[in-house]
């Protein structure tokens, strides 16, 4: 039996998410069964229903116009985008609209007025990768303006290579789990550690690594104490201290650790002299040299809601014990955010463990499962997406400033930039409608452009906000490859089906609109898909021989065998063991090459919101606000374990842990009695924002003041259009509630978590969730004939 064939007999193929790779079982008289790869210790359930017929349902079938940008088209009056009927049409009608609509805007208004929008957990696959594809096209058609950073990660994509290393090489030089499992001794976590976040990662993931990774070091008496909001952040299968902290005052929390170390001389003077820059700018501050106001632990438990004894004794714990600091990334997705990443490489190089196995600071386990991973690192294959002609640029959290407000000017990282004046977005991947902020004031900034087209697999919000559709294939409906970062295995993806309906792959589409705008030579430089990836693998195992010494089986072999191992070692992964041993010779990309707790770089930009060092500044709304008279519970949005943001939020995975077919919000039991709200309870989560519904769940996991309402839910506004300003959102979607507001003028990140509601039973009529409807679809007679 070769590698292809189960036990049973059927053929075996691999195709590959986010949430992992999955072995593909089909024969002649069955049906497709998706199952986890057999080596994996620990799958996720999502990605087993990529084919399920309530996934499929969904799937936009035909490429489709708006209606009312075909009205307009011709000068007729048009309904707004939003709740519109859209025409179902030919491949050749919708890809010349498409191509006319790139051509008019380039001619009247230059590329800089084309906006290429794509995020980055849209596909796995190395080539057909819809974020390259996208931005491949339209830098093949003269530029467009693109964003920079991600949701996830605004604040500290920013910051942290002016203060320790590029985001990129911090995430993938993790220390591996057997390596903490052995060395570490206490594992203080900021946001906790959750293996729901680590069931992704990009490319997606071959092993499973996070939960078996703590709870080893749970087995090896590694001690745990999770300071957050929430109880339930990190999973170890044992005892977990909990500080309930308020939320968005870490930063406080940790300027007194650093206070408690200086204050009792715990703090490492010898490596803070070798290793670090600016140490004494940041004493005279937490000191209260600077402003007369010593960061104790008195002042931050007034901040924090924790209790002064309980700092101060956590300080000397950190100090005298091999000691790893974790902070999860919801903290910079908050205002100010770049501040408790600023605090947590402080106080981590105040403890002088930096670079010493187990110990140190991380960003973040639990976040993505590349974390961690023992295997080695090795570049993989990649499309070249070509020169972008255009200089232009956004924050990708500032999409709605760029739309409203063209011609304004912003700052990224001490510069200035402008808004362009966008009137064609082409959207390629991911799902605008879940994860920008204040989705009310989003529908609005969606109205602006003459032209909004995506390539999407099924109905979702986005598609529904979009005028040309075209319906695009899944990762089992096309041949690709899978790899990422630091996994054993590569894997061929092979086509395990047909593709639904008239769906294209996103390359033949740029392709025929490529044909279109006459530009195919630089696009597809006269390949097909198949032979792309043999290009790009071919290519890739010459660099690899001629980098790393190491061989993979050509392309040929590769392919009729599944799959093949990566390199690899045995050596442990320790972060920045070698800038310890020798700061000299392994210097860092920081501006002077050392770890810099105060940046001159970033105090010489003189942005008020964000100085050169660690510091706590007041959020623009929090539980220690006078905003919390009125809206006084804090709504944290975090991920939802069912899904990869709002990706198959249509599949029975997703909706099987719903309540009424709405999202769940956990709220403190006494917040509930004082509601009158009961388990089930259909309620309302309202702020001067918006409002939205969902299923009340008393739960003890959540500290007083705080509610949680994880994100993923399609967009399901009750009215698409409300001149009155009343905007209900029916599935528990926490972004109709979140703020539309930057960390700080440095980074430019979201801030969803700084978040502000009251919760109540809600009165009204039970709204028909109808986020999972179809549009309403005619056909190009209908159309005609109307």
């Amino acid at each position: 039996m070769s590698k292809n064939d189960n036990q049973q007999g059927q053929a075996i193929t691999y195709t590959a998410a986010h949430w992992g790779l999955y072995e593909i079982s089909q024969s002649m008289t069955e049906n497709m069964t998706i199952g986890p790869y057999r080596h994996d210790p620990n799958p996720s359930d999502i990605g087993r229903y990529l084919n399920h017929p309530q996934v499929e349902a969904l799937r936009v079938q035909k490429p489709a116009i708006r209606k009312g940008w075909l009205d307009q088209q011709q000068g007729k009056p048009s309904a707004p985008r939003g709740g519109d009927e859209y025409i179902e049409v030919s491949w050749d009608t919708a890809l010349d609209y498409a191509a006319d609509a790139l051509r008019k805007v380039k001619q009247q208004h230059g590329n800089q007025a084309i906006f290429g929008g794509s995020y980055g957990w849209s596909s796995a696959g190395r080539f057909h990768h819809s974020q390259s594809q996208v931005h491949r096209f339209l830098n093949s058609f003269g530029g467009y303006v693109r964003s920079k950073n991600s949701y996830s990660l605004g604040a500290a994509s920013a910051l942290l290579h002016w203060l320790v290393m590029p985001m990129k090489d911090l995430m993938e030089s993790h220390t591996d789990w057997k390596t903490m499992e052995k060395h570490c001794e206490l594992f203080l976590s900021f946001g906790g550690s959750k293996y729901q976040n680590a069931q992704v990662s990009t490319g997606g993931t071959a092993e499973h690594r996070t939960r078996g990774g703590l709870n080893a070091m749970h087995n090896a008496g590694v001690r745990f104490i999770n300071v957050s909001p929430v109880s339930d952040d990190i999973e170890t299968g044992g005892n977990v201290e909990w500080l309930p902290i308020k939320p968005n005052t870490d930063t406080a929390l940790m300027l007194a650790l650093a206070y408690t170390l200086w204050k009792h001389d715990l703090h490492d003077r010898d490596f803070i002299e070798r290793y670090c820059v600016g140490y004494s700018e940041f004493e005279r501050y937490v000191t209260g040299e600077t402003d007369h106001q010593p960061k104790d632990a008195h002042w931050a438990a007034a901040i924090t809601g924790l209790p002064a004894e309980r700092i101060e004794q956590l300080a000397f714990e950190l100090s005298s014990h091999r000691s790893m600091i974790n902070m999860a990334w919801s903290l910079q997705r908050a205002d100010h955010g770049e501040q408790p990443c600023f605090a947590l490489i402080t106080l981590a190089a105040m403890l002088g463990q930096i670079g010493l196995p187990g110990g140190g600071f991380a960003f973040c386990y639990g976040a993505e499962n590349l974390l961690g991973s023992p295997h080695k690192h090795v570049f993989g294959p990649t499309l070249s997406q070509g020169k972008n002609a255009v200089e232009h640029f956004i924050p990708v959290a500032r999409i709605a400033d760029m739309l409203l407000h063209p011609g304004e000017h912003f700052t990224y990282e001490g510069k200035t930039y402008q808004y362009q004046d966008i009137r064609l977005i082409y959207w390629a991947g991911g799902n605008p409608f879940h994860h920008h902020q204040d989705l009310k004031r989003l529908s609005q900034a969606w109205q602006r452009p003459e032209t909004i087209i995506t390539n999407e697999q099924y109905w979702t919000p986005a598609a529904k906000m979009a005028d040309i559709v075209f319906p695009a294939t899944t990762t089992i409906e096309r041949n690709d490859i899978f790899y990422a970062k630091r996994e054993p295995i590569i894997a061929a993806m092979k086509q395990a089906k047909l593709p639904e309906g008239q769906a294209w792959d996103d390359y033949a589409i740029f392709a025929a609109l490529s044909e279109r705008l006459g530009i195919a030579e630089q696009f597809t430089e006269g390949k097909t898909a198949d032979e792309w990836l043999e290009h790009l693998y071919s290519h890739w195992r010459q660099a690899l021989k001629e980098q790393e010494d190491f061989e993979l089986p050509d392309f040929a072999t590769f392919w009729q065998n599944n799959t093949a191992d990566m390199p690899h070692s045995d050596d442990p992964v320790i972060m920045l063991e070698a800038f310890r041993r020798d700061p000299d010779a392994n210097p860092l990309k920081t501006p002077s090459g050392k770890i810099e707790i105060f940046s001159q770089s970033i105090a010489d930009f003189g942005l008020q919101d964000c100085p050169g060092y660690a510091c706590w500044i007041e959020p623009h709304e929090w539980l220690g606000s006078p905003k919390a008279e009125q809206f006084p519970l804090h709504l944290i949005s975090d991920q939802p374990k069912n899904k990869l943001h709002s990706q198959l939020d249509h599949s029975p995975h997703s909706r099987k842990d719903r309540i009424n077919g709405r999202e769940p919000i956990y709220l403190n039991p006494q917040d509930a009695e004082r509601r009158g709200i009961m388990h089930g309870d259909l309620v309302q989560v309202f702020n001067e924002r918006g409002r939205c519904l969902a299923s009340a769940v008393p739960s003890e996991t959540v500290r007083q003041g705080v509610v949680r309402l994880s994100t993923g839910a399609w967009y399901d506004p009750q009215h698409w259009h409300n001149d009155q300003g009343e905007w209900l959102e029916k599935h528990g979607n926490p972004n109709a509630l979140t703020a539309d507001v930057p960390t700080s003028s440095f980074a430019q990140g979201c801030t969803a978590q700084t978040c502000l509601v009251e919760v109540q039973a809600w009165k009204g009529e039970s709204l028909a969730v109808t986020a999972f409807d179809l549009p309403s679809l005619a056909t190009e007679t209908d159309h005609h004939q109307s």
